[in-house]
């Protein structure tokens, strides 16, 4: 069947005509758009990481128990009274090793390790490729095979080191139900508390190593009813695991700006009870 130029024979509208083709891509679209907003995104949280760690100050908010997730575990002899719910087993190390530099690094490395964020920042900052049917401008290719990319394989242990911070912002959480009296006492900060805690769980068990730890090295499934169960929920979130990637990393940057501000008098933590 012929059809007109410019006319799709197979539908209502219109086919666009394409516009003139990028030298290093047949591809017509803003190809560039999502790397670009990739780097834009991480770059910003990147800054505010890097300013909010060495500020070593405005994290713990003790009428309402709010401990900033930056901060969290504080571990460290400068951490300020009530902040350290699991002791201060390190020094004080002066302002260029303030008390998140114990953490920090395990959380970073989780993430910058983690299968989606690899994509994230190859495209974004290296350009290894900067999308799908776009050329690189590396002229050699040796993947994960050497030094730095080959400590990628540290992901599966970076992963136990990330539980166990779920739980303990978990537990920072909990007592943050605290009301002013001592009672039981919600407010806006411990509701976002929650909401950031829930999408930590979410994207932490969204890990593939996650889901090849409970449905791994299994060669019948019906014999392993449990692990199959288990297999199928974090494959289901698993789809879902660029989506947990961003949204918790949007929600651990908020909750810990939201900790600064009230920390810092900008304004009272508004109060559903107590």
């Amino acid at each position: 069947m012929s059809a007109l130029p410019g006319i799709d024979p197979f539908g209502a509208e219109p086919a666009h005509p394409p516009g003139p083709p990028d030298p290093r891509t047949r591809r017509t679209d803003r190809w560039w758009l999502a790397p670009l907003l990739t780097a834009t995104g991480l770059g910003l949280f990147l800054v505010y990481g890097l300013i909010r760690t060495f500020m070593n100050t405005a994290y713990w908010v003790p009428e309402h128990h709010y401990l900033a997730p930056f901060y969290s575990p504080c571990l460290s002899a400068a951490c300020v009274p009530g902040s350290s719910h699991w002791g201060q087993p390190f020094p004080a190390l002066g302002p260029l090793l303030p008390p998140p530099v114990f953490v920090l690094p395990f959380v970073f490395g989780f993430r910058l390790t983690c299968y989606y964020y690899r994509k994230a920042y190859y495209r974004s900052f290296w350009l290894s490729p900067p999308a799908c049917a776009v050329a690189e401008p590396h002229r050699t290719y040796t993947g994960e095979t050497r030094l730095p990319l080959v400590l990628q394989n540290f992901h599966r242990y970076f992963f136990y080191a990330a539980l166990l911070v779920a739980g303990v912002l978990t537990y920072d959480t909990a007592i943050a139900f605290r009301g002013a009296d001592g009672g039981f006492g919600v407010g806006l900060g411990t509701l976002l508390m929650v909401v950031n805690v829930l999408l930590l769980w979410a994207y932490t068990l969204s890990c593939h190593s996650c889901r090849h730890l409970v449905g791994g090295r299994i060669n019948h499934f019906s014999q392993h009813p449990v692990r199959y169960w288990l297999w199928t929920k974090v494959t289901a979130m698993n789809a879902r695991h660029m989506q947990l990637a961003w949204a918790s990393l949007i929600s651990v940057a908020l909750v810990d700006l939201y900790v600064l501000l009230l920390a810092s008098g900008a304004f009272p933590d508004p109060r559903l009870f107590n």
